[in-house]
């Protein structure tokens, strides 16, 4: 993916960018997946193709581009007065529109590009918006449970039900929310907002 090059310039280099993945999704939008090529989004976005072969490679790298790009957050989670109904309106959402035919094809196309660089900055959106949700609730002065805890309890089951069995319903959602906040009640860390392994540098 074009992350592979560092981050992206701005000027010319921008919104080439900007028109290859407004034309990408227009043609998802409008063709069958098996039909849409690099030629067809080139010749909607007004560039030649190889100026994509160029920047992304191939189809699949550019389809993966575009997936990640559009699961980036573009809202913070919604407010409810405490961190576990933050966490719980934000899981919810985030379950709903993660297995919806839209949201199955964006992990497939993140998935299927080479490299990790995608599914990374994938995560890092998650972590950002945990940690929105986390400084409120440490400002309210409420246990919240750590970051990765709130990845590795509640956001990884929803996507493993996603991509193998069926999608988890709001009942379910809510309690995989309980059994992270249940962990904190029982004594273990309080939720820091620099207390995951990694930063959320995308």
């Amino acid at each position: 993916m074009a992350d592979r090059e560092g981050p992206r310039p701005g000027g010319r280099s921008a919104r080439v960018q900007a028109s290859v993945h407004r034309a990408t999704r227009a043609l998802l939008a409008r063709m069958d997946r098996a039909e849409v090529t690099i030629p067809l989004i080139a010749q909607e976005a007004g560039v030649t193709p190889s100026t994509i072969y160029r920047r992304w490679g191939e189809l699949g790298e550019l389809l993966a581009d575009v997936a990640v790009e559009r699961l980036r957050p573009d809202m913070v989670p919604v407010e409810t007065g405490g961190g576990r109904g933050d966490l719980l309106a934000w899981a919810e959402q985030y379950a709903e529109e993660m297995s919806s035919g839209i949201g199955r094809e964006m992990i497939r196309d993140v998935l299927a590009a080479e490299g990790a660089a995608g599914p990374r900055r994938c995560c890092s959106y998650a972590r950002q918006q945990i940690a929105v949700i986390a400084r409120r609730a440490a400002a309210r002065g409420e246990a919240f449970p750590d970051i990765d805890a709130v990845l590795d309890r509640v956001i990884a089951p929803i996507l493993f039900r996603i991509l193998f069995d069926e999608a988890l319903g709001p009942e379910q959602v809510g309690g995989l929310v309980a059994c992270a906040f249940a962990a904190v009640e029982r004594g273990g860390a309080r939720g820091r907002v620099s207390g995951s392994r990694r930063t959320d540098a995308g």
